[in-house]
């Protein structure tokens, strides 16, 4: 993850996100926005974590149906 990725990341789903979801839901306390901002910065770092790994090489253009061909091949 570049520095660029990681300060968009903190910008948009650790602060933007949060307000925004704080203010739509009309939630009142700061532990629920903290806890709202926690959550999404979280969930955008797993999904960010994922994604690195489906650029590697051997995972570029596979498909579920793929994977799961594979995997019978390996137990059969």
């Amino acid at each position: 993850m570049t520095g660029v990725r990681l300060v968009a990341g903190i910008l948009v789903m650790g602060i933007a996100v949060p307000l925004l979801l704080f203010s739509l839901l009309e939630l009142q306390t700061l532990n629920q926005l903290v806890t709202l901002s926690l959550v999404c910065f979280f969930s955008w770092g797993v999904a960010d974590l994922m994604a690195a790994i489906l650029e590697r090489p051997r995972l570029k253009d596979r498909t579920a149906k793929g994977a799961w061909k594979d995997w019978e091949k390996k137990d059969g």
